[in-house]
């Protein structure tokens, strides 16, 4: 659901067993009124007693009627939830709103409204409505935040109805409920150029973020307006209708950022683990890479990837938008991988369409764990099919105050052409960003640690 949207609950739903149902409903006190009025019925049949028969069916029919007008009533008040927005980075807060409106024509009793959502998001919010005039609305809201990623389902929202003598307590639920996507934390980056130089690819001079392209070969169907010149005669005649060139695509710089989830990767667990330290360092480079007109897309070590259409790279405009929404969602909810290897990802970079279609020249930037002997020669030579390529290199020792165990992996890829950064416990993504970027292609620095 995008952010800010509503979803009504519409009227309560009807449940199995009617009135019976209703009648589970009796509080203590609605009991003990049939109970006394059955006893006082009892009596005055005994006694003879007309006046003590008249107060026995007072206290039984009036529980009876409240459980009446409750059963009525519970299935003319409608509800809606307004979640906005829909997705917060992790730490940051949502509002819902709930709106609850009498579509009776006679009022409600007192009604208690409570909301389900999950313990990581805070306590279930409770509310106290007094009477609600027919026809009448309440709004009340609460806020949740979490400070751990994922989706987390609110609702369904629980409605409690009782009477105003308090006989009657009846609990229903709506059916509908939202999901509050709590995404990576991100931090801006410095505008750095990371394309660099690019071993073995022409004279390695700086590439520029977007280049232009041919012509696209399909054409489409003329429209008012289109120049004449670009009308393509071949495809007219053999479509029967006049046809033209499509306009100059230009050509977008691509990058690919490449996650590594591997379990036996990382040590620690919660939001300053390494493991969540390596989301949001990709998070943000996606939305950095992305604002500056990359064509972009998301791989991790098994080799699924997130972005444009079919896991490819990401288009301008609108579906740039809705590729980053996409790959923030897929952030949200990542998790460890069973793979030992990076076999995957390098073979989804082998055969990835985007790399094949422009000679394997993009940018990889790539988030590495605890990398041994044959997952660093791995990545290696995964530098082959890049233009450029950056690694970020989390090592379990530092990140556990060992010595770094990492100084040969990073040697290696360096010796392979990447541009290696060793990564410090808690270290400020942006500032690793701008020394990676200032960093010549084949060396690398080791971020304030060694």
């Amino acid at each position: 659901m995008s952010a800010g949207a509503q979803r009504g609950a519409g009227g309560l739903p009807r449940e199995a067993g009617g009135l019976r149902a209703s009648l589970a409903g009796l509080t203590t006190r609605g009991r003990s009124f049939l109970a006394a009025g059955a006893a006082a019925a009892a009596c005055a049949y005994v006694l003879g007693q007309s006046q003590l028969l008249r107060v026995g069916l007072l206290l039984v029919v009036l529980p009876l009627i409240c459980v009446l007008a409750l059963h009525r009533t519970r299935h003319r008040v409608s509800g809606s939830r307004r979640l906005t927005p829909s997705r917060v980075p992790a730490g940051g807060e949502a509002r819902v709103q709930l709106r609850m409106e009498n579509v009776s024509r006679v009022p409600t009793g007192l009604l208690m409204l409570q909301d389900r959502v999950p313990y990581v998001l805070g306590p279930r919010p409770r509310f106290v409505l007094d009477r609600v005039e027919a026809g009448g609305r309440r709004e009340v809201s609460y806020r949740v935040r979490s400070d751990l990623r994922g989706r987390y389902p609110l609702g369904p929202l629980q409605l409690r109805l009782t009477d105003p003598f308090g006989l009657v307590e009846l609990t229903r639920s709506f059916s509908a409920y939202d999901t509050l996507t709590v995404i990576p934390r991100t931090e801006p980056l410095p505008p750095v150029r990371m394309t660099g130089e690019a071993n073995g690819y022409g004279d390695g001079s700086r590439r520029s973020l977007a280049l232009a392209g041919d012509d696209d070969v399909i054409p489409r169907t003329y429209r008012r307006g289109d120049d004449l010149r670009r009308v393509h005669w071949r495809s007219t005649a053999r479509y029967g209708e006049l046809m033209v060139r499509r306009e100059e695509q230009p050509q977008r710089s691509k990058a690919t950022v490449l996650l590594d989830t591997r379990h036996l990767a990382y040590e620690g667990a919660g939001p300053d683990s390494a493991f969540e330290w390596a989301v949001s360092a990709a998070a943000s480079t996606l939305l950095h890479v992305l604002e500056q007109g990359f064509s972009v897309r998301l791989l991790t070590d098994t080799g699924d990837s997130a972005g444009g259409e079919g896991g490819g790279f990401t288009s301008g405009g609108q579906e740039s938008a809705e590729a980053a929404g996409l790959m923030m969602d897929t952030l949200a909810v990542v998790g460890h991988s069973d793979g030992s290897g990076l076999a995957a990802a390098h073979d989804a970079l082998r055969g990835g369409a985007g790399f094949a279609a422009s000679g394997g020249d993009g940018l990889l930037i790539a988030f590495f764990g605890d990398l041994d002997e044959a997952q660093a020669e791995m990545a290696a030579r995964m530098r082959q099919r890049s233009g450029g390529a950056v690694a970020f290199v989390l090592d379990s020792a530092t990140w556990a105050g060992e010595p770094p165990r990492v100084k040969d992996r990073l040697r290696r890829l360096r010796d392979a052409g990447w541009t290696a950064v060793s990564v410090p416990p808690g270290a400020p993504f942006g500032e690793l960003w701008r020394q990676a970027g200032n960093a010549p292609l084949g060396t690398g620095t080791s971020g304030g640690r060694g």
